[in-house]
């Protein structure tokens, strides 16, 4: 079972969608605008969420933004709107995944159950990640350093509890910038330089002196004990 969010401005689809969900052993919370929604991911995040993009008050692209400030959920973007470059334009702002209109609730659960399989598989198996003197609380979403606690960013949580998770691993580029940021189209490489040199700075580490985050030349990045 799941906790799923559903946004979707039209009474008689949401009413349908939520008895079908439900009826396959989901807890739906079904809203109707981008607003309700955005309050809701924020104080009880869901498992996934199901966005539609023609909501009254907000554009649907400006919600799906919006959402990703609250909630690392993936979201699966409902939409009239078929066309490729609108489709891109939506996974590129941090969507996972996508329906068009007219659609199955099943075509919509077997999608569902994909995509948290899929989530699932690239979970950590513990709520707290040791490596050397680095800890990191998931539950609590923080970290410490030789007993110290360390303020990061919520990007800068992420991204190294991605890699606290997979100590030793080099994870490319390609799969932080989808796992961590969701936007499996960008290709800017700048955005995860960026963060990287302000965790190093946390770490008490450089580029140049590295103790727990390596560049792999032309790869990624690994997160190792110093030794």
């Amino acid at each position: 079972m799941a906790t799923v969010l559903l946004v979707e401005d039209d009474q008689v689809v949401r009413a349908a969608l939520t008895q079908a969900l439900t009826d396959r052993g989901h807890l739906v919370r079904a809203l109707g605008t981008a607003v309700d929604a955005l309050r809701e991911a924020a104080t009880d995040e869901p498992d996934v969420v199901i966005l539609d993009l023609g909501l009254p008050d907000l554009d649907g692209a400006t919600t799906l933004r919006m959402l990703r400030g609250v909630t690392d959920a993936p979201v699966i973007i409902a939409t009239a709107r078929g066309d490729e470059a609108n489709v891109v334009r939506m996974l590129n702002s941090g969507a996972d995944d996508y329906v068009v209109k007219p659609f199955s609730s099943e075509h919509l659960a077997a999608r569902i159950t994909a995509l948290l399989r899929r989530t699932a598989s690239r979970a950590p198996t513990s709520d707290v990640l040791v490596v050397g003197e680095l800890r990191v609380d998931l539950t609590q979403r923080r970290v410490e350093l030789a007993g110290k606690d360390l303020e990061l960013t919520r990007r800068e949580f992420d991204l190294l509890a991605y890699l606290a998770a997979r100590p030793g691993n080099v994870v490319t580029r390609r799969e932080l910038i989808n796992a961590v940021w969701h936007q499996p189209h960008v290709t800017d490489d700048q955005t995860i330089d960026v963060h990287v040199s302000w965790l190093r700075r946390k770490l008490g580490e450089s580029a140049a002196r590295p103790r727990y985050l390596h560049t792999v030349r032309g790869v990624g990045l690994k997160l190792c004990a110093p030794t």
